[in-house]
């Protein structure tokens, strides 16, 4: 497999951590630089962190990992989505989207149980982690970072409704992974 395909797989799995940086961006009252490389180092490095335990964790997980990826990554999402929902009807100004410890760690770890499948793909190919890892990361660091400049743009022009469409973004997301692997 080469840099190209790599990199069109980087893009794919990408794709999550990019909507849901658009949503934190749109979620969030105040959105800087800071925010934008919070979430593409959370989400970059988880995206370059679960491929390479789902290669090394390789084919007697495989069955196993398939069946449940989808469940958590719609659990997890479908989960902070509603609370983003609740949160948008709440007479509460500051609407941050939250930026703390466990919710990034939950987001990072919801958007990127797909690149665990990828990494066992990867084993059964018996090709090296390494050149994919750094590329799926640094794909999903640019995207995220530019994911949240764009929301902070969306959410200053709607900020009325900009945590309930983020909510709903990631509750679609979530929905989505689901179909996608029960249909």
């Amino acid at each position: 497999m080469g840099i190209v395909e790599v990199l069109l797989i980087a893009i794919g799995v990408s794709m999550d951590a990019f909507a849901v940086s658009v949503a934190k961006g749109i979620s969030a009252h105040r959105v800087g630089w800071r925010h934008a490389l919070l979430a593409g180092s959370w989400f970059g490095g988880f995206q370059a962190l679960m491929p390479c335990i789902g290669y090394f964790l390789g084919l007697g997980f495989a069955t196993f990992i398939g069946q449940w990826d989808h469940w958590v990554a719609w659990l997890l999402l479908t989960l902070i989505g509603a609370n983003m929902v609740k949160e948008s009807f709440s007479k509460d100004d500051d609407v941050s989207g939250g930026w703390g410890f466990w919710h990034m760690l939950t987001l990072a770890v919801a958007t990127s149980i797909d690149a665990l499948a990828v990494g066992v793909s990867f084993a059964f190919l018996e090709m090296s982690i390494w050149m994919p890892i750094i590329i799926i990361g640094l794909t999903t660091m640019m995207f995220s970072i530019a994911g949240v400049l764009l929301g902070k743009k969306v959410g200053e022009r709607f900020k009325s409704k900009a945590e309930l469409v983020g909510g709903l973004v990631l509750i679609a997301i979530g929905c989505k992974i689901l179909w996608e692997h029960t249909m």
